[in-house]
């Protein structure tokens, strides 16, 4: 989750290293805070300022966050290149977290190529990888460490990112189907704070209890032109999990304590959809809409049945 959230927020939108819990079809897309308006395309003289301008600041960036993680993250013993089947750990919330970081880094490469002139379908395939690719080095750190190991399931959660995001893009020139992330404290990280984190900093990069993934969906873009539906306004689904201490069953047993997944429904705003002529805020509305705003949900788990949550963080 670690490398998926400091990767987006490089791009400048918007986690997750896995083994450690770490329109309308005739209505215009919102326009993006960083993206040229249609009529206004920088010439080519500003494509090619741009464009050097974002590939060295991109490089710069992830060079430092690659020297950062293995000089302050992965600092203990190392072994072998190695794999290492997590698949069946912390009921997969880390996979999401993977998909999550993975498209919402795609997203911001995409949009930020269209910013630097480069055309849209080139834009697209360019920079709808971009999360695939700066989310894979990171194996290369866990395939060394001897407690954990590379993970063939974070691959392909970082490749259906990337994907997800391309396939939205081609289909539609614009995201509708947006992956979101909550985040509230839970009493299980003191059961276990060297790995589930101490600070809240810690805790919402390890402590999966406290993820919530979420799908929220543009509904308005697939009404006709006619409806009335808010576009802000968007039905979202969730996943989550609770009492996930421990990576297995049986020392999270020797806890007490069974883990178990929950499943939501509930409504989500669309920051980007706010009307505002501020630039600086359609920045911040941009940024925030990787995050899943707290509102009303309905809950089922396998363990309670159906559960209200009359304001679900």
């Amino acid at each position: 989750m670690l490398a998926g959230i400091l990767g987006s927020l490089l791009l400048g939108a918007g986690p997750v290293r896995a083994q450690v819990p770490l329109a309308h079809a005739a209505v215009a897309p919102a326009p993006l805070p960083f993206a040229p308006a249609p009529d206004s395309l920088p010439a080519r003289v500003d494509i090619n300022r741009r464009l050097p301008l974002l590939a060295g600041g991109l490089v710069v960036s992830y060079s430092s966050l690659i020297y950062l993680l293995s000089k302050g993250w992965y600092t203990g013993e190392k072994s072998r290149f190695h794999w290492f089947n997590d698949l069946p750990e912390w009921e997969q919330l880390d996979k999401a977290g993977h998909f999550w970081g993975a498209f919402h880094e795609s997203r911001g490469a995409v949009d930020m190529l269209r910013w630097a002139g480069v055309p849209d379908r080139r834009a697209i395939w360019y920079g709808g990888f971009v999360g695939f690719l700066l989310q894979t080095p990171i194996e290369l750190f866990d395939g060394r460490d001897p407690a954990y190991g590379a993970s063939a399931t974070d691959l392909t959660a970082n490749f259906l990112g990337s994907a997800g995001l391309i396939g939205q893009q081609l289909a539609w020139n614009e995201v509708r189907i947006m992956p979101k992330l909550s985040f509230h404290r839970t009493r299980y990280a003191a059961l276990r704070p060297n790995v589930l984190g101490r600070s809240l900093g810690e805790q919402f990069l390890k402590d999966y209890n406290g993820q919530t993934y979420w799908l929220a969906t543009d509904v308005g873009a697939f009404l006709p032109a006619t409806s009335r539906w808010p576009r802000w306004l968007q039905p979202a689904v969730g996943y989550g999990g609770q009492e996930m201490v421990y990576n297995d069953d049986g020392t999270n047993a020797a806890l007490g304590l069974r883990s178990y997944r929950q499943f939501y429904l509930s409504i989500d705003v669309d920051l980007r959809r706010i009307p505002t002529n501020n630039r600086v805020l359609k920045k911040v509305f941009y940024a925030l809409s990787i995050f899943h705003l707290p509102a009303p949900a309905l809950e089922w788990n396998p363990r309670r049945g159906f559960v209200a949550h009359g304001l679900y963080y």
